[in-house]
C-alpha cells in the first residue's frame, strides 16, 4: 500500500466519525434542555394514639416539556400516564384503591394526612378534562377502560351513566368538565398494587418501595393506594407542558409485640415499641439511584408533644450519635435533623418531625429505624368540628330513610367560630351524596334537626343543588351547604326514599347480600388543615403537600340496603322440567321416526316361532312320556297309587296348554 494514500483515508474516517457523533450527542443535549424529569421518595412514620403506627408513602414524579411536539423519550417519568394524560385531555385526576374505613375519633381527622389521604371503601375515581363538554362523557369511558386495564380492576363498570354524576360545586370547584364515580364493593389485592409500583423508576427493588410486603400490607387496618395527576400545556398551543404524579400509599399497622416483651411492662395506655422491620418485616437495603431525594420522616403531633411537656419532659432531647434519648422514648439511629412546625395558631403545642437522609445510612448498613418507649404516653389526635356518621332507618322492602348525624367535639371547640360572619356565628359545612337510581330518594322530605328539635330548612340552607336520578339512566346527586349555629351539639339529615324493583340481568351475583349505597362526603369549607415546618418546602415533597391548606374532609359509612330479590331458584327449576319435557318428547318422536317397521314384525315373527317351536317340543316330549308309560294291574301296596300318577301328568299337560294359550295370545 502507498505511505502517501494512508493519511487522507485516516482524515476520512475521522470527519465521517464525527458527522456521526457530534449530531448524537448534539440531540441528546437539545432533549435534556427541552425536557426536565425529577423523581422523590419518602416516608412518614406517626404513632397514632390506639398503639398502632400510621405509614404514608409518598412518591412525586415530575416532568417538564418546553418544545412539546409528541416525539419525547421518558426517562423517569411513566409512559403510560404520559399517554394517558395526551390522549384523554386529562388536566386532574385522582384514583385510589381503599381496603377498611379511617378512624376519625382515634386517627384523627383535621390534619392533611386525613384530609388528602382518608378515602371511602373501595375504588374512587374522579377526573377533570380539558375538553368541550360534549366530548367529556366521551373521554371519561375511554379513560375508565384504559385505567381498568392498567391497575387490572374493574373501573371499567364505571362507563355506565347510571354509576358516576357530574358535580358541580359539592365536590370540586369544577363545573361541567368534572365526572366523579365510586365501586364500594370492588376488592383490593395484590393484583392493583403491583401495576401501581411498575409506574415507579426502582419499583420495589431499591429505595423506600422496599418495604412494601404483600402480606404486612394487606393485614393493617387501613390501606389506601392513591394516584393523583396533574397536568397543564396539553390540549392547547401552549408549547410549556408540564405533568406531576403523586403516588401515595398510606397504611395504618399494628406493631408485633413479641420482639419487645420484656422491654417495658405491660399497661393500657403504654405505646408498643417498633422498628421497620416489625411492622414491615423488611429493611432498606439500597437507595434508589434515580431519585433525587429519599427520606424518612418521623412525626409526633401536637397532641404528644403537648402530652409529654405536661409530664415534664424537655422539648430538646438529647442526641448522640447513633440514638436519641429522652425519658419517654429512645430512636435509633440518630436523625440528621430535627424540625418543629411553625405558625401555629392554636392554643396547642407545635408538632415535631425528625428527618432521616437514606443515602446516608444505606452505604455502610441496611436502614431499620427502631423507636423504643420508656414510660407509658396517653394522647389525642386533632378532630374536625363535627364528627359525620351515617345509617338506614325502617324496615320491609319497602320504604326506608337515609340519616346523616353530626356531632360535636367537646374538645375541639377552639376551632368553632372561625367561620363567623359578622356577629353572628355559623359553622359552615358542605353534604355532597351520590344515590343509586334503584333508591329513589324524594328531596323534598329534607328534614334537619339540630339539638333534637326540627328546623325549617330554608333557616339552615345556604345553597342546594339536586340531580334527579331517572331509572336505569342516572344516578340521584344532592350537594347542599349547610350554616349552623356554632353552639350547636348535634345535628341529622333526614331523607326518605322509596327501594325500586330491578330486572332479573340487572342483580349482582351476591344479590342477597344488598346493595351498596356510596359514602357521603362532608367538607367543612372554613378549616383548613395545613402543617409549616420550619424548613424549606421546595426541597421536600411531602413538606409542601402537609404546607398546602385543604378544607378538612369526612367520608361517612357504605350503607348496605336490602332490596325486593327475586327467587332465583325458581327459573333453574322452570328451566330443568321444561328440559326434561322436551326431551322425553323429541327423544320418543326420534325414536319411533328412525325405526324401520317391516324389520321390526320380522324380528317379531322370528322371536314368536323360536318360542313356540321350543314349547311344542316340551309338549311332544311331555305326551310321549304319557303314552310310553304302561298301567300297572296289580297295585302294590308299598307303591304310589298309578291313578294318582296319571292324575298328576293331565294337571301339568292341562297347565303347560294354557300357558301356550296365554302365550300365544300376547304374541299376537
Amino acid at each position: 500500500m502507498n505511505p502517501s494514500m494512508a493519511k487522507p483515508n485516516w482524515i476520512l474516517s475521522l470527519l465521517i466519525l464525527c458527522c456521526f457523533i457530534f449530531p448524537s450527542v448534539l440531540f441528546a443535549t437539545i432533549e435534556e434542555e427541552s425536557q426536565k424529569e425529577e423523581f422523590n421518595e419518602e416516608l412518614l412514620l406517626k404513632p397514632l394514639p390506639d398503639r398502632k403506627v400510621l405509614a404514608h408513602f409518598h412518591f412525586d414524579s415530575k416532568a417538564n416539556f418546553f418544545s412539546y411536539n409528541g416525539g419525547f423519550h421518558l426517562h423517569l417519568f411513566p409512559k403510560a400516564i404520559y399517554q394517558l394524560v395526551h390522549k384523554f385531555h386529562v388536566k386532574e385526576m385522582e384514583l385510589s384503591f381503599t381496603q377498611g374505613r379511617w378512624n376519625y375519633e382515634r386517627w384523627g381527622g383535621f390534619d392533611p394526612i386525613s384530609s388528602s389521604n382518608a378515602k371511602p371503601p373501595g375504588v374512587e375515581l374522579w377526573a377533570v378534562f380539558d375538553a368541550p363538554p360534549s366530548q367529556v362523557d366521551a373521554l371519561w369511558k375511554n379513560l375508565t377502560h384504559t385505567l381498568s386495564g392498567l391497575f387490572c380492576s374493574s373501573i371499567n363498570f364505571l362507563e355506565s351513566s347510571t354509576t358516576y354524576s357530574a358535580p358541580d360545586w359539592g365536590f370540586r370547584a369544577y363545573s361541567g368538565s368534572l365526572r366523579y364515580g365510586t365501586l364500594p364493593r370492588e376488592a383490593v389485592c395484590t393484583e392493583n398494587l403491583t401495576p401501581w409500583l411498575k409506574l415507579l423508576p426502582c419499583r420495589d427493588k431499591a429505595g423506600l418501595a422496599e418495604l412494601m410486603d404483600r402480606p404486612s400490607i394487606y393485614r393493617g387496618f387501613y390501606h389506601s393506594q392513591r394516584l393523583h395527576l396533574v397536568s397543564s400545556g396539553f390540549g392547547s398551543n401552549s408549547v410549556d407542558s408540564e405533568i406531576e404524579l403523586e403516588q401515595t400509599l398510606t397504611v395504618v399497622l399494628q406493631p408485633s409485640t413479641q420482639r419487645w416483651a420484656t422491654s417495658y411492662s405491660t399497661g393500657s395506655a403504654m405505646q408498643p415499641s417498633w422498628s421497620l422491620r416489625t411492622i414491615f418485616g423488611r429493611e432498606i437495603n439500597k437507595k434508589c439511584i434515580l431519585a433525587k431525594s429519599s427520606n424518612v420522616y418521623l412525626q409526633l403531633d401536637r397532641g404528644l408533644v403537648s402530652e409529654m411537656k405536661k409530664k415534664g419532659f424537655r422539648p430538646d432531647f438529647a442526641t448522640s450519635d447513633i440514638s436519641i434519648t429522652n425519658p419517654a422514648f429512645e430512636l435509633s439511629p440518630s436523625p440528621e435533623k430535627m424540625i418543629r412546625e411553625v405558625d401555629n395558631l392554636n392554643d396547642v403545642e407545635s408538632s415535631i418531625l425528625y428527618v432521616f437522609v437514606i443515602e446516608k445510612y444505606v452505604d455502610a448498613k441496611p436502614f431499620d429505624l427502631v423507636l423504643t418507649w420508656k414510660l407509658p404516653v396517653a394522647w389525642s389526635c386533632s378532630q374536625a368540628p363535627l364528627l359525620a356518621n351515617r345509617f338506614l332507618m325502617g324496615s320491609g322492602n319497602e320504604r326506608g330513610a337515609i340519616v346523616i348525624s353530626l356531632k360535636s367535639i367537646n374538645h375541639h371547640q377552639s376551632l368553632v367560630g372561625t367561620g363567623a360572619y359578622g356577629e353572628k356565628c355559623n359553622l359552615h359545612i358542605n353534604v355532597f351524596q351520590v344515590v343509586p337510581w334503584y333508591v329513589k330518594v324524594y328531596y323534598h322530605t329534607l328534614r334537619i334537626y339540630i339539638n333534637g328539635q326540627v328546623q325549617p330548612a330554608a333557616n339552615v340552607t345556604r345553597k342546594m343543588r339536586v340531580s334527579p336520578s331517572e331509572d336505569k339512566v342516572s344516578p340521584g346527586a344532592l350537594e347542599l351547604a349547610l350554616a349552623f349555629p356554632c353552639s350547636m351539639k348535634s345535628a341529622e339529615l333526614s331523607l326518605d326514599f322509596d327501594k325500586g324493583f330491578l330486572h332479573i340481568d340487572e342483580y349482582p351475583p351476591d344479590a342477597n347480600q344488598g346493595f351498596d349505597i356510596p359514602s357521603a362526603l362532608i367538607s367543612f369549607p372554613d378549616f383548613h388543615s395545613s402543617i409549616s415546618f420550619a424548613e424549606d418546602s421546595s426541597l421536600s415533597p411531602i413538606l409542601s403537600r402537609l404546607k398546602k391548606r385543604s378544607p378538612a374532609l369526612a367520608y361517612t359509612e357504605v350503607l348496605l340496603v336490602p332490596l325486593t330479590t327475586p327467587d332465583f331458584s325458581m327459573p333453574y327449576n322452570v328451566i330443568t322440567i321444561t328440559c326434561t319435557v322436551f326431551a322425553l318428547y323429541f327423544g320418543s318422536l326420534l325414536n319411533v321416526l328412525r325405526r324401520r317397521v317391516d324389520e321390526e314384525e320380522r324380528r317379531l315373527e322370528e322371536r314368536a316361532k323360536r318360542k313356540s317351536g321350543k314349547l311344542r317340543q316340551q309338549l311332544q316330549k311331555l305326551f310321549a312320556r304319557v303314552r310310553g308309560r304302561p298301567l300297572e294291574q296289580h297295585p302294590n301296596p308299598s307303591a304310589p297309587s298309578s291313578s294318582k300318577t296319571n292324575s298328576k301328568l293331565i294337571m301339568k299337560v292341562g297347565l303347560m296348554v294354557l300357558i301356550a294359550v296365554v302365550w300365544q295370545y300376547y304374541l299376537r
